[in-house]
Order: C-alpha cells, then sequence, then structure tokens
C-alpha cells in the first residue's frame, strides 16, 4: 500500500467548544437520537443478513485531487470537537478525497444521545492553489484523530488516527507514526485476492472531566461480513486499546484474520547488500515475536524476500503476539528525518482462549520504504460460518518493545548474515540482551542450532563487548538448497531454556547468486 509519505505528511500537517451551533466555529452537529450500543449490534446484525451495498463515494473532482493537492487541505485545530473545554481529549477530522473516496458518518454520544457531526468545509484551512470542488451532501468526512495534553504542557497532540478501511494507527508519548493496525484481514495473500473491510461509521463518546481514555464505538461493513468493534483507547507512554469485536458472517469466512497488523521492512543488516542507501536500517518493524500456548517464546526476524512468503506458527490458545521495533537507537538508522529509532512496536494480548489456529506472517517483496510489505494476524484453524455470529476482545499496547518482560527469557536484540571472505557460505551472529542469568563462563551455555536444509557449525559463543550480553556466531553452507528454516536457541546447563527461540527462513538471493 503506497501510504508511507502521505500519512506522514499529514500529522506534520495537524499539529469546538463542545458541539458548535449553526454559524458559529467549530465542528457541527445534528439532531440527537437516543444512542445504545445493543442498537448498533443490532444494525450490524441486520446489515449481515442484507446484501452487502457500497458506500456513495464524495463528487469526482475530490476523487481526482492528486496527492499534492490533497496536501493542500487541513483540519484547524481551534475547530476541535470539545476545543475550549476543560475536557482531556481532542477530536480532529479528515477531508475526503484522492485514496477516501467514500465517506464515514462520525458521531458524537453525551447522556445518552448521539449527534451526527456534518460535513462543513469551515472547518478546513486551505493553501490559494487549493482548487474550487463540489459542495453537496455527498460530502463526508474520512476519518478522525485524537489528541489529548500527554506532556502536561498544555498543548494536545496527537496519539491515535482511524482513517482508510478499517486501518487505525497509535503512537505512545513522544513516539512517530509507524505500524498499523486493522479491525480485520480477510484472504490475505490468497491467489483470488485481498477483501478490505470498511469501517463505515463511528461513534465517539464524550469523555468525563480528567477521564485518562475514550471510548470509540466503529460499525465494520464489507461483502462478506459486518461486525461491532468497541475501542477503549488509554493514552500514555505506552498506549492502551482495550478492543470487543462481534463478526456476523455474511458468507462462511475460511481465511480471517484477527488482530492484523501492517508494516514495512526494507533492509537490516540481514540484507544490507541488496540496497544502495546511506542508512544502516530501513524498517519500522524488525521482528515478529510470539509467546504461544506452550510456553515458548519465538522472535521471528523479518525478511525482504525476493518473491512473497507466507508463514503459519501453529498454536492453540496463544499468550500473545506482535510486531516490535527492537532498534532503538539513531545509530541503528542514521535517519534525521524518518526517525525509525522512535517508531512503536505493537503486541497483542487475547482476552479469552483464542483456540486452535496459527499466527500468520506474510512478507512481500519491496524495493522502497513507502510499501508496507509485512502482515501478521491470528488466523483461526476453523471456518466462521454464514450467519454465524463471532465474538472476540484482545488489548494492544503501543510502544517502546511493549510486550510483557516479567519472567520471559533472553531477548535477541540484534541478527546479522553475511558472507564470509574465508569460508564458503554465510555467517549468521545474533546478539542476546545481557543478564545475571547469563553465567561468566559462556561455555557452561548450550548453543542449539538446527537447520532444515543445508549444514551449520556448532557455533562460536562470546560477550559482546558493548552490550555486555552473549553473541551467537554459527556458519551455514547452502549445499545447493535455495531454502532453509533455522532454529536456534541458547539454554542453561541442565537444558532449561534461557532466550527466546530464534526462527529464521533464508532464502537464495539468486541476484547474488548469479553474480558468483
Amino acid at each position: 500500500m503506497l501510504r508511507r509519505e502521505f500519512l506522514m505528511a499529514l500529522a506534520a500537517l495537524a499539529a469546538s467548544p463542545g458541539l458548535a451551533q449553526e454559524n458559529e466555529p467549530g465542528l457541527q452537529a445534528g439532531a440527537s437520537t437516543p444512542f445504545s450500543r445493543d442498537d448498533l449490534m443490532e444494525r450490524a446484525r441486520q446489515m449481515a443478513q442484507s446484501e452487502y451495498t457500497p458506500r456513495g463515494e464524495v463528487p469526482e473532482d475530490w476523487r481526482n485531487l492528486t496527492y499534492d493537492q490533497y496536501r493542500q487541505i487541513w483540519f484547524d485545530s481551534r475547530n476541535a470537537l470539545w476545543e475550549g473545554t476543560a475536557l482531556p481529549q481532542r477530536l480532529d477530522v479528515f477531508p475526503p478525497g484522492l485514496y477516501f473516496p467514500r465517506p464515514v458518518e462520525v458521531h458524537v454520544v453525551e447522556g445518552g444521545e448521539q449527534r451526527p457531526l456534518r460535513f462543513d468545509m469551515g472547518v478546513f484551512d486551505t493553501t490559494d492553489q487549493f482548487p474550487d470542488l463540489t459542495i453537496d451532501d455527498s460530502l463526508g468526512y474520512s476519518g478522525l484523530r485524537l489528541r489529548a495534553d500527554l506532556l502536561g504542557d498544555g498543548n494536545h497532540t496527537e496519539y491515535a488516527v482511524f482513517q482508510g478501511a478499517s486501518y487505525f494507527r497509535g503512537i505512545g508519548t513522544g513516539e512517530n507514526y509507524g505500524l498499523s493496525a486493522r479491525g480485520l484481514a480477510l484472504r490475505t495473500g490468497d491467489p483470488q485476492g485481498e477483501e478490505f473491510p470498511d469501517f463505515v461509521a463511528f461513534w465517539i463518546e464524550t469523555p468525563a472531566k480528567g477521564a485518562p481514555s475514550v471510548t470509540l464505538h466503529a460499525l465494520l461493513d464489507s461483502p462478506s461480513c459486518t461486525g461491532l468493534y468497541t475501542f477503549v483507547i488509554r493514552y500514555g507512554e505506552t498506549l492502551m486499546m482495550d478492543i470487543t469485536a462481534s463478526l456476523f458472517a455474511r458468507v462462511d469466512l475460511t481465511h480471517v484474520g484477527i488482530a492484523p497488523l501492517t508494516s514495512m521492512f526494507l533492509f537490516d543488516q540481514t540484507n544490507r547488500d541488496r540496497f544502495s542507501d546511506f542508512r544502516p536500517a530501513v524498517h519500522d518493524s524488525d521482528g515478529l515475536l510470539i509467546h504461544n500456548g506452550d510456553g515458548e517464546v519465538i522472535w521471528r526476524p523479518l525478511a525482504n524476500p525476493e518473491t512473497l512468503q507466507i508463514s503459519a506458527f501453529g498454536d492453540n490458545g496463544p499468550r500473545g503476539f506482535g510486531l516490535m521495533q527492537r532498534a532503538r537507537r539513531f545509530s541503528d538508522f542514521n535517519d534525521l528525518e524518518a526517525h525509525y529509532h522512535n517508531r512503536p512496536g505493537v503486541w497483542i494480548t487475547p482476552g479469552e482462549d483464542w483456540g486452535q489456529g496459527s499466527v500468520a506472517l506474510v512478507e512481500i517483496p519491496a524495493d522502497k520504504e513507502i510499501y508496507d510489505n509485512i502482515v501478521a494476524y491470528w488466523r483461526p484453524a476453523g471456518t466462521i460460518p454464514a450467519g454465524a455470529r463471532h465474538d472476540m476482545s484482545y488489548r494492544l499496547d503501543w510502544g517502546d518493545d511493549p510486550a510483557p518482560r516479567k519472567a520471559m527469557p533472553l531477548r535477541v536484540t540484534n541478527t546479522s548474515a553475511g558472507g564470509s571472505a574465508f569460508h564458503k557460505g554465510l555467517i549468521f551472529v545474533i546478539d542476546f540482551q545481557a543478564s545475571e542469568a547469563v553465567p561468566e563462563d559462556l561455555s557452561k551455555l548450550m548453543r542449539i542450532i538446527r537447520t532444515t536444509a543445508g549444514t551449520v557449525s556448532e557455533g562460536v559463543l562470546q560477550r559482546n563487548p558493548e552490550t555486555g550480553g552473549p553473541r551467537l556466531a554459527f556458519e551455514f553452507d547452502p549445499q545447493g538448497t535455495p531454502l532453509a528454516e533455522f532454529r536456534v536457541q541458547l539454554r542453561a546447563e541442565d537444558g532449561t531454556p534461557l532466550s527466546e527461540v530464534w526462527l529464521y527462513r533464508w532464502t537464495q538471493d539468486t541476484r547474488m547468486a548469479e553474480t558468483r
């Protein structure tokens, strides 16, 4: 998806007294009607019993805006919902057009009543080059942004955005936007093509004075299903989203992606030789972390393959998973604009037993950092039959390596790979965190190094003088194989697991092979 520079530009452009009355500044609201979550649930259920009907589009001149033209219109934060009040939150809206041809409903809930926000061109600022466009009843907003006083300095800065299909993003205090989440993924990577459900309407509950959280409801619709999602969002150093959702299947759902994450991985020290770039690495996320139902913790470094790769990590009752950004130093990226070292990771914790299924990882070839080429999600083993309702809950933590630390094994902090000047094949180098659990004499540690093809050496274990943690290096001879799966782990002298399980899929770089 071509969204990286576009969404970063929107965030840079952004930084009502209650609900404004007619002809007053601020977001304009329509007439109030009674609100209940049960009514929203019933609406989703009834929609699933009818044939899917796409929402109407905004006028053609809005849809035909160029990228540069769309950037010439932005929300004026002085018109934000709850601006000028003592409430802790602010809500902004986005204009339609370009990549967002279909508007969404946005409602404000207070005192058991809901009021729709009406489209108003007056809440936006534009440059003098912005074209004159059609204004009619088909217009609406394309999404929303949440802001709060994160630093306690009186300035309301953004921490979450909901815009485009069922995509949303969040950040912990002081971080930069990176990976995205979605409400639902359908048929990701399937030959018949992926289906992208939409959040077609939002209801934001007015927070109480001093409340640290805000509640947002979202109605989902697609040709295959409908659904109702409720987000309870708590901002802070780690942004927390508690999500409860119900899906209503229009058809048999055989390939469902629950709690999907979308990210970007271009290169790091495992494939640096494929890119001519002044930076040592470029990625929003560098690994998939899984805490499976058996208690095993798996670290799978991400890859940018030459051909589409789909991996499935079978499980029963996962304890959690997510995409992490463990490279946190500026020197890891040397990028003064993108600030990749300040991108959040996301950890997903199921709210109940999710049963049999797998954590799916889709890695798509990419040659530029503007493409999102990584997708991870939970895929249930069974089918959700047409007419059925599927309930689920989970929490998303957005922050600096937000996965639980307590009682977890040694983390993998870095992976490097490359050729050797003195040996045939490749050398893999894995760094682990420093810990008191690591004996002074590293020879007391067991090294488990396995491969599905080719041969591997027994490995050399040394202490990294910069980090203080153990570093394991081993040689790999492909022996003509185009693909090999690795499994590596450090264990204590008695065989007790000490580190995360490092899993990696190596594929032959045909470009490099042809030059040898």
